[in-house]
């Protein structure tokens, strides 16, 4: 049984995990307009009138198409970039008034760009974010070491971290910055598409770290991702970005209410809201019975989609020809197929298919 982060860092650094109620606001957005300010006054706002909280304890992801301001509002809320209208408080305090030691201390970021990070070790790369809590000369202490060692723990990461980061792959380096941004102690944490150079593993075990560390460490997180399967499983609330507007909720609410299918409109997707992912939308000029359920059932019936057969539970009054049986057996799946001249089992979706042929080939 794994440990508690909580537990852990605690016995480092007492006290630090409780310096805010859980569910209090951490990072709160008010009035907030974020986008580009240009030439001779001319602004460019992006988006308008937000009134946004990260709170303590909870993970919040931020979703929306590409060049809808996910990564200006992040850079915004950070106090990188300067508001165009309102204000953005970190625990309290405006952000853009902190002096950069102090906001460091309070807020950590981990941006999606490739830093080049020389020839540093992962022990290293990590101890960079103690800096805001030493003196003048940067030496680290006893209490910064034990953060550091706790940091590299929490992530994962001691079995790489005394090798050179140019040679770790990408999984290994993102969990290392996310270490080094956990040794600043913050009171929050941004991250923007913190898995876009991540495998699917290691996308999977990076969003159940930061689920860990917002519930048993009490910090606020906010991601911006395109991961939008593992955003709807591992968020406590979701921002949507669509159409210059940012609807929030928890991510059920805002799948059931139609806003996440609207924010990503195409003629050649469709979002289905019972996975919560987007499926292509293939021309399905046959149909066929689907029975079962189970693992079996769904894969049958993603395949038969894709090969142009659209499938029914039952028989209308015009009951299709082919009927498909799926079943999950103790030695693997099985699906038999009724193609109303003769009946075949199979034990591979290949074979299936290749048996039923094309929808619509005659």
């Amino acid at each position: 049984m794994r440990p508690r982060l909580a537990t852990r860092w605690r016995a480092v650094v007492p006290g630090s995990p409780g310096r805010t109620p859980p569910g209090a606001p951490v990072l709160v957005g008010r009035g907030l307009t974020v986008g580009y300010a240009g030439r001779r006054g001319r602004v460019r706002p992006v988006l308008a009138g937000l009134d946004l909280s990260l709170r303590a304890g909870r993970m919040t992801c931020v979703l929306g198409a590409n060049g809808t301001g996910k990564s200006t509002l992040l850079r915004t809320l950070a106090g990188t970039q300067h508001p165009l209208a309102g204000s953005v408080r970190l625990v309290g305090d405006d952000v853009a008034a902190l002096p950069a030691s102090e906001r460091a201390r309070r807020l950590a970021v981990v941006l999606t760009e490739r830093v080049d990070l020389g020839v540093l070790s992962g022990w290293e790369l990590v101890a960079l974010g103690r800096y805001p809590h030493t003196g003048w000369d940067g030496r680290l202490g006893d209490a910064d070491r034990a953060v550091v060692r706790w940091a590299v723990g929490a992530t994962a990461s001691t079995a790489f971290a005394d090798r050179n980061v140019a040679e770790l792959s990408d999984g290994e380096r993102q969990r290392l910055l996310v270490a080094r941004a956990l040794a600043q102690e913050p009171a929050a944490l941004l991250l923007d598409e913190p898995t876009a150079f991540v495998d699917v593993a290691g996308r999977v075990e990076l969003f159940g770290l930061l689920r860990r560390l917002a519930g048993e460490c009490g910090l606020a997180v906010g991601v911006a991702t395109h991961d939008l399967q593992l955003a709807l499983r591992a968020a406590d609330a979701v921002w949507l970005i669509a159409g210059g507007r940012v609807s929030t909720g928890a991510p059920e609410d805002l799948v059931l209410d139609g806003s996440l299918a609207a924010a990503f409109p195409g003629s050649s997707l469709r979002f289905d809201p019972a996975d919560g992912g987007f499926r292509p939308v293939w021309p399905t000029p046959g149909a066929a019975r689907l029975v079962g359920r189970g693992p079996a059932a769904v894969w049958a019936a993603r395949a038969l989609e894709r090969a142009g057969w659209s499938t029914v539970p039952r028989p209308r009054s015009r009951a299709p020809l082919v009927t498909v049986t799926a079943r999950d057996e103790p030695h693997g799946p099985r699906w038999t197929l009724d193609d109303g001249r003769a009946v075949s089992q199979h034990r591979r979706l290949e074979d299936l298919l290749a048996r039923l042929g094309p929808a619509g080939a005659g």
